[in-house]
């Protein structure tokens, strides 16, 4: 690891993430889940990041790795975090450089100010990969850790009750990683992982909310029969039924004002060239920041299944699998991070997030803010994951303002 002071903090801060990658259960890709051996070694290198940073540094009971920095007598607690674990064959990028940024940051604050007390997290967990349930890291902040999670086992049948043993901590002392009541505030910084900010020639953008979440599944059943010797008119076809009903997803995807609608999964039977499919299972994931626009398509979406089925003679099933409330960032926090942006000199862009993050756990218990990086080419959970070194500096110099802004209300 490079002795911190000798290269530019951005450029610090991406090599230190690439080495960090390089920390894996598979050779040639980045792939770090739940406790896993590789976490060991993450744990020792930032560590030594923290602790070069003038940080007090431990790691509680869900494997959490913990860095506090120096403040005053009675400072109020800024959580600063984010994720160290990785979806299979992931990018150098996706929740790491939070974690190495907050380090920074902290290392840049307290040389000028010490009104606040900054409190930088990694999560063990939070991608759902080794046990099927995200957020364990930050789960256990809120005190939402229960006896049915740790009794969840992966493929090897190893529970997280023993996986938290397996890595040398106390399963019984997970409670105690329960945030306490003297924390201000939780602030995130994560690459977008899609195309809008590099779309709109951003470095920048400001989570305004975390997208509610409509999954669901359709079932079409038809009748599967000789494609040669059924007339088109005598069909039952399941799969023409839901290949019109995709169409009508992406429609109403488009129109649906700042939200998406998905089909990203299929499964048709008899599944052959020369036969009409009988059987047709489709998934469903709608995402937008209002629930209740988010709810007003999906009725859309599943009263045009029922249409399109009654029409085609074909039987239609529909099972809900989750729904996610929308996470609204809090406004106070958020109107801060943005008059840092602006101060800093860079456009405000204010923005959903699509996708789940650590921040969206924590704020039901703590105002939560959230600061987007731009992902050049909209690639993430891929090993082509990136970040340009001037939106990298950007970001700390955002930071750094945002913290001097919210200190000077403690000082």
């Amino acid at each position: 690891m490079s002795s911190p002071g000798r290269q530019a903090p951005a450029r610090q801060a991406i090599d230190l993430c690439r080495e960090l990658a390089q920390f894996s259960e598979e050779s040639g890709r980045t792939t770090r889940t739940f406790l896993s051996p590789p976490m060991r070694d993450v744990h020792r290198v930032l560590s030594a990041f923290m602790r070069d940073a003038g940080m007090r540094v431990s790691i509680d009971a869900m494997g959490n790795l913990h860095g506090i920095a120096a403040a005053r007598p009675g400072a109020p607690r800024l959580l600063v975090a984010s994720h160290l674990d990785t979806v299979p064959d992931a990018g150098a990028f996706d929740g790491v450089l939070g974690v190495v940024l907050g380090i920074l940051l902290a290392r840049a604050y307290q040389d000028a100010f010490a009104n606040l007390c900054l409190h930088v997290i990694g999560f063990s967990e939070e991608e759902g990969v080794r046990f099927g349930t995200p957020f364990l890291g930050s789960r256990a902040l809120v005190g939402s850790i229960d006896e049915q999670i740790l009794a969840r086992c992966d493929r090897n049948g190893r529970s997280v009750r023993e996986a938290v043993g397996d890595f040398g901590l106390d399963p019984a002392a997970i409670s105690n990683a329960r945030l306490g009541e003297d924390a201000i505030g939780y602030f995130e910084i994560h690459i977008e992982q899609g195309p809008v900010l590099e779309n709109l020639g951003l470095p920048l953008g400001i989570v305004d909310a975390i997208a509610g979440q409509s999954r669901l599944e359709i079932v079409f059943k038809g009748t599967a029969n000789h494609a040669g010797t059924t007339p088109m008119d005598l069909r039952r076809d399941a799969l023409a039924g839901a290949a019109e009903w995709i169409v009508r997803v992406e429609e109403e995807g488009r129109a649906s004002g700042g939200g998406v609608a998905t089909v990203g999964r299929m499964e048709i039977m008899p599944n052959a060239s020369n036969a009409v499919a009988g059987h047709a299972r489709v998934s469903l994931d709608v995402r937008h920041a209002s629930d209740a626009l988010r709810a007003d398509t999906v009725q859309r979406l599943v009263s045009a299944a029922d249409e399109i089925a009654r029409r085609r003679g074909l039987e239609k099933r529909c099972r809900h699998i989750l729904d996610q409330p929308a996470v609204p960032m809090d406004r106070k926090l958020s109107g801060r991070l943005e008059h840092a942006v602006r101060s800093a000199g860079y456009p405000v862009h204010r923005m959903p997030s699509g996708a789940g993050h650590d921040a969206m756990i924590l704020a039901p218990l703590v105002p939560a803010a959230m600061l987007f990086l731009r992902s050049p080419g909209g690639v993430s959970h891929s090993p082509e994951e990136s970040v340009l070194e001037a939106d990298v500096e950007a970001a700390l110099m955002v930071g750094v303002q945002f913290l001097h802004d919210l200190g000077r209300q403690y000082a």
